[in-house]
């Protein structure tokens, strides 16, 4: 029995009368090839098997041709949309993606690392947990490029694209109060991040630029199951169980500013429980833009945020310094968030007075 051979690109030009270099150039997109001769070249590759020999290719170049992208957590949607930006823009400029995955555990965020060496990628895009960056020196002084998304690691001084999340939460903050809400206050997740650092600077930067005052009280901080079970999302009964106890305590805001929008979701189930309407007592805006957002009984405002725009670009970036011969100095590049107005803020408050009847009733 003979053993099967692996196609290859003589093959292909054998088959068609074409040089071995016009056969690779084809398949490389390269212009310098006339689109009939492509079209053959490939049609004929996709009928006899052909598959690039990636290590053949990369000790040609030089380059193993591969990127690594390390994520904290696949399972938040605006992850899963980066993941799959960059996985596009990686394949189509010719490169392998690693995946690596910390699950916000700086243990695990070594562990990548110590993979990427290992490895021997070309450059790496990195949403790092931010614990510790000692092992991203390494990886850097290694010759590795790096380029951090949505969150910085301004010791390094590495590339960095993210989203404009102080500008995020201060237009949603500020439509709050364009609408009529005085005593707001904002719901964040309890992680120490630059996200949510960012959000609660825009937060306080609008109440700012109203003349509104932020107390201690304005600004809750949501304790997450992220803590026990790292992989998962926000979580809405995490909110729902804090929204209950802060409208027990007294306390009726008529704007709230959520940090995600699971957090909204949770929010939402308490306010209709206890009577509030919305967004007629409390007008509330999420930051996500989920898919659901937008159907729920209440329609959500929120923040749309632009991570196939941000993956892109990140992937773009890695390219430019791998194929420069030029060091520039580091870019930090922010792309603005789009706010999505619904109709949990679209309409006028009513007076503090009568929110303030109603969530007693409510909370009877």
């Amino acid at each position: 029995m003979t053993e099967a051979r692996r196609a290859t690109l003589r093959d292909i030009a054998t088959a068609l009368g074409l040089s071995v270099n016009t056969v690779s150039r084809a398949l490389g997109d390269k212009d310098s090839v006339s689109p009939k001769t492509r079209a053959a070249v490939q049609a004929e590759a996709a009928r006899i098997g052909y598959v690039p020999n990636t290590l053949a290719r990369s000790l040609v170049l030089g380059s193993a041709m591969t990127l690594g992208l390390v994520i904290t957590n696949p399972s938040n949607p605006f992850y899963a949309q980066l993941i799959s930006s960059i996985e596009l823009r990686v394949r189509a400029q010719g490169y392998s993606l690693l995946l690596l995955v910390t699950d916000e555990s700086a243990e695990n965020e070594q562990r990548a690392t110590e993979a990427l060496l290992r490895s021997a990628v070309d450059g790496a895009v990195v949403v790092p947990v931010q614990a510790e960056w000692d092992h991203w020196r390494r990886v850097r002084d290694a010759g590795i490029p790096l380029v951090f998304v949505n969150r910085d690691v301004p010791e390094l001084d590495c590339d960095m694209v993210g989203v404009d999340n102080e500008r995020g939460s201060y237009e949603a903050t500020s439509h709050l109060i364009a609408g009529g809400a005085r005593r707001l206050l904002v719901l964040e997740e309890d992680l120490p991040i630059t996200t949510t650092a960012d959000r609660v600077a825009g937060f306080r930067r609008a109440m700012s630029d109203a003349g509104l005052k932020v107390s201690d009280d304005s600004i809750r901080a949501v304790p997450t199951k992220r803590y026990d079970s790292l992989a998962l999302p926000w979580q809405p009964e995490e909110a729902y169980r804090f929204a209950r106890t802060l409208v027990s305590e007294g306390n009726h805001p008529d704007g709230i500013v959520t940090g995600n929008d699971y957090f909204a979701l949770g929010l939402l189930r308490v306010l209709a429980e206890l009577g509030l309407e919305v967004p007629g007592d409390v007008a509330v805006t999420g930051y996500g833009d989920h898919p659901y957002a937008g159907y729920l009984q209440t329609p959500l405002t929120t923040v749309r945020l632009p991570a196939a725009e941000v993956g892109t670009t990140a992937v773009d970036l890695l390219l430019q310094r791998l194929r420069s011969t030029v060091t520039e100095r580091p870019r930090k590049t922010l792309i603005r968030p789009e706010l999505v107005v619904r109709a949990s803020s679209r309409t006028a408050r009513p007076s503090q007075s009568a929110a303030a009847g109603r969530a007693e009733r409510g909370g009877g």
